[in-house]
Formats: C-alpha cells, sequence, structure tokens
C-alpha cells in the first residue's frame, strides 16, 4: 500500500503531525513531533497520545496483509505502558506483527524518543473484518 495521494490533513495523523516513514510487512515506523498539541495539562506528551501513534501504526501495517477489496483492519483491543515521560521533541514508534492470522493481527509498538531511550510499549490486536 502506498500513502502518496492520500491527505491525512483532516485526519488525526495530521492534526498530530504523525508521518509514516517505513512501511514493510516486517516493520512499519512512524514519527510525530512531541508539542503542546500532543500535551497533558503538565506539559508532558499525554498517554492516549502515545496509544493514538501505536494503533496507527498497527493499523496501517495490518492492511499490507489484507485484500483491501473485500477487507478492512480495525483495532479491536489497545494497551500501553508509559515508562518515561516527554515534553518535546520527537517520537518514533515501531511496530512489529507478531501474530498474523485470518481474523486478528496482533502488533508490539515501541516508542522511543531521539536518544532511543523507550517511552513507551504497547500491543494491539487488529481485527481483520470482511466488507459486505
Amino acid at each position: 500500500m502506498d500513502f502518496r495521494g492520500f491527505d491525512f490533513s483532516n485526519t488525526v495523523m495530521g492534526t498530530l503531525g504523525i508521518e509514516i516513514t517505513e512501511f514493510t510487512k516486517e516493520k512499519v515506523v512512524a514519527t510525530m513531533p512531541v508539542t503542546a498539541k500532543t500535551h497533558q495539562p503538565f506539559g508532558v506528551m499525554h498517554g492516549g497520545v502515545s496509544v493514538v501513534i501505536a494503533e496507527t501504526v498497527a493499523s496501517a501495517g495490518s492492511y499490507l496483509f489484507l485484500d483491501r477489496q473485500k477487507q478492512r483492519a480495525v483495532g479491536l483491543e489497545i494497551n500501553a505502558n508509559h515508562i518515561r515521560s516527554k515534553g518535546e521533541g520527537t517520537v518514533t514508534a515501531v511496530g512489529v506483527p507478531v501474530h498474523v492470522g485470518r481474523s486478528t493481527i496482533i502488533w508490539d509498538i515501541r516508542i522511543f524518543d531521539e536518544e532511543e531511550k523507550l517511552i513507551c510499549i504497547s500491543r494491539c490486536t487488529v481485527a481483520v473484518i470482511d466488507l459486505i
């Protein structure tokens, strides 16, 4: 799947500045700036924003395994362990599939800062649904 030609400006990806920089069946990588737009009230990245970039990586990557004419990928379950806070700069989410089945795809997503310090660990289960 190629993202060229898609307009993400009016989506959560555009709102938060998420950019997919690597996109293969083995690994999906996305970056996002940490700014006031991504902060919780105390000036650090909101935990929910970590979940947003993690699910973005998992959902986008799941499309590599689908028949896009007949199927869609939707988030089924996600969890996140927040290891370290981040107030500014850039984070990078790296997702790898750990299970690719007919009805579910499970991803391990690790979010790092610029110094490759671990910010968050997430696991996302994506449901593969048939279009009607």
